[in-house]
């Protein structure tokens, strides 16, 4: 029996929503297959932040690249739970209907999930320092969010990206949770190979267990 898997990843493409200010997507083809060419090849262009992703330490302090980080993070249970507010800080108390302890990974699904992946959201839910602390002393070590930060898009001192790396609490941001239910999952959101990568794309997973 074939296992049902669940695809959580942002589709890239054109015109698709990025940062204001970042490097737009794009995907230019080179080669063409025909008489000239044996095959297709294409150029990407983009963000290291574009669609799912993760943000590494080095995005915001002098920690580790992409390349340094443990993969084991990104691969193993993770509860995904929903959140009804629109945006805002998130609190423990957002979470009051949910056992947060029985995965190490947390993955967030709020509105954002459903909104038009062509247009950056004006508004989004991002974890406070109170809920990074509450979150690092149940043990998990990765939230995963359909938001595009862990952080108000405006704010410089980013305090929710600093409280969960001082809790030990990996990130990963732009993903699409809207075909996955309430519940718990096996995650795969493997990070490409980045030598000095602040951040890297992925394929989110979710497998039904």
């Amino acid at each position: 029996m074939m296992t049902t898997m669940i695809d959580i990843s942002r589709t890239l493409f054109a015109k698709m929503a990025v940062w204001p200010g970042d490097s737009p997507f794009s995907l230019v083809q080179t080669l063409f297959l025909g008489q000239s060419s044996p095959v297709n090849v294409t150029t990407l262009t983009m963000s290291a932040h574009t669609g799912s992703h993760i943000d590494a330490p080095h995005h915001f302090t002098q920690g580790q690249a992409v390349e340094q980080l443990d993969l084991r993070i990104y691969w193993g249970l993770a509860q995904v739970v929903t959140v009804d507010k629109e945006g805002g800080p998130l609190v423990p108390a957002d979470f009051a209907a949910y056992d947060l302890s029985v995965a190490e990974r947390l993955l967030v699904r709020s509105p954002a999930s459903d909104l038009d992946p062509s247009v950056f959201p004006e508004d989004f839910v991002y974890p406070s320092p109170e809920l990074a602390d509450f979150l690092g002393n149940l043990g998990i070590i990765l939230y995963g969010t359909d938001a595009p930060s862990m952080d108000k898009s405006d704010s410089k001192a980013l305090p929710g990206h600093h409280a969960l790396y001082r809790n030990n609490i990996a990130i990963l941001e732009g993903l699409d949770l809207s075909q996955a239910a309430d519940g718990i999952y096996e995650l795969v959101a493997l990070p490409l190979k980045i030598a000095g990568g602040d951040g890297s794309p992925v394929r989110a997973v979710l497998r039904h267990i």
